[in-house]
């Protein structure tokens, strides 16, 4: 597949730190709000622009972009940014928990991902896709990097080693313990090199970031529309990607929480779930699940270690998942949730906050419930804790052209945004 250096906007070296900020979608509003406090160079300032509006002004209104730009621009006026003269290829190593990941910061043909060589396992929705749109076209820049994944290739691996011997342009641990590092690959023949490499790579597949992919998609799509003299070399023609070897990534689990039984006792609800899962034990403690076809669910005060019928195993690409055998059989006709992405009664709770968040809100809710007066009648919410789907479930998905069930992933550790931006106006 093909791979495009380009000439990044980036933070200055003795600044990165302070720009590089979490994505701009893993934070709800109020906690998007809370992190920018007293840190005027974050990123998310500019991703998030309406941190800088009162609390209840229109998030989605034209002068929040308006101000993202305005930020965006200060910050390269003011030389918070700089701006490689040259276009170049560049590494950004993360390491969390002794675990490294390092990957190739490049820019990637839209048609790619039209064509199928960069491989989606997730829908996307509108509404989420409009607001990067709008963010996009009114910094005429991406900020937040593609997570792309792709089978290991050794002669990019030997490149990529090489280029990590040198001097580091980056080389900081953020406030939650993740280090991270950045190299440039600037020399010509060292680009070609790696481009050459690269194209001996049959594929690349979404990790995390599909709505941004989606995205920047239609942005360089209107774009062509705009100039149909286009002739495929003008940046807005490539969406700005981190590529990872997928032997190096790690998932973790995508749990769930759902506000109520359907009107079900928990006896009742016990006893449909028997027909799908074998209920291994029962403890206070937290329960962790171990391996697939595993689920440790909480409810009324109590863990249950549930095992997938083995009737029920499957080896479809799909229908085979964790998530997949929950949702169509527990979640769905059982609790009622037929279309986890808008109904508000299923709650998706990353892994990285752990089986703790997953008690904290089931408590919530069903004192929520408690003082509606609705406890009794629709039941207490119950949270489900996943064994996390592996990369190679994610890649056979994506291979068989199908779709997960949504939020079946949590990659960690996450790209920082704010340190490499592709400015699609050059």
């Amino acid at each position: 597949m093909l791979i495009k250096p380009f000439a990044a906007i980036r933070p200055r070296e003795d600044v990165a730190a302070q720009v590089a900020a979490l994505p701009y979608d893993v934070y709800d509003r109020t906690e998007a709000r809370r992190a920018v406090e007293g840190k005027p160079l974050s990123f998310l300032n500019i991703d998030r622009p309406e941190t800088q509006f009162a609390p209840d002004a229109d998030m989605y209104a034209p002068e929040v972009y308006a101000k993202a730009r305005e930020l965006f621009d200060a910050r390269v006026e003011d030389g918070t940014f700089v701006c490689d003269e040259a276009p170049c290829f560049y590494l950004y190593e993360l390491e969390m928990d002794g675990r490294v990941q390092t990957g190739i910061v490049a820019c990637c043909l839209i048609d790619d991902y039209l064509n199928g060589t960069i491989k989606k396992h997730e829908n996307t929705l509108e509404a989420k896709e409009r607001d990067r749109i709008s963010h996009i076209d009114a910094l005429d820049a991406q900020t937040g990097p593609i997570f792309l994944a792709y089978r290991d290739n050794a002669q990019v691996a030997q490149l990529v080693e090489q280029a990590r011997s040198q001097e580091p342009l980056y080389d900081f641990v953020a406030d939650d313990g993740v280090a991270h590092r950045a190299w440039r690959i600037g020399a010509p023949a060292d680009v070609e090199a790696l481009a050459q490499a690269f194209a001996g790579v049959p594929a690349a597949y979404v990790a995390d970031g599909h709505h941004r992919t989606a995205s920047a998609v239609k942005v360089g799509l209107a774009r062509r529309a705009e100039h149909p003299d286009y002739d495929g070399s003008e940046e807005f023609n490539y969406f700005l990607s981190v590529l990872f070897p997928a032997s190096e990534l790690a998932i973790l689990p995508y749990n769930r929480v759902v506000h109520d039984l359907n009107g079900l006792t928990v006896e009742e609800f016990l006893a449909r779930v028997q027909d799908t899962f074998e209920v291994l034990h029962k403890q206070s403690q937290l329960l962790d699940p171990v391996d697939k076809g595993a689920v440790g669910m909480y409810v009324d005060g109590e863990w249950y270690g549930l095992g997938v019928l083995p009737e029920l195993e499957n080896d479809d690409p799909v229908a085979g998942l964790d998530v997949a055998i929950l949702q169509e059989r527990v979640l769905g006709p059982v609790l009622g949730i037929d279309d986890p992405r808008t109904d508000p009664r299923v709650e998706f709770v990353g892994g990285i906050r752990g089986l703790h968040a997953l008690e904290h809100r089931v408590m919530l809710a069903d004192e929520s419930a408690r003082e509606a007066g609705t406890l009794k009648e629709r039941g207490p919410a119950v949270a489900f804790a996943m064994f996390p789907t592996s990369i190679d479930e994610l890649m056979a998905v994506a291979d068989a052209e199908r779709l997960m069930p949504p939020k079946s992933t949590w990659f960690e550790p996450k790209l920082r945004s704010g340190l490499f931006i592709h400015r699609l106006d050059d």
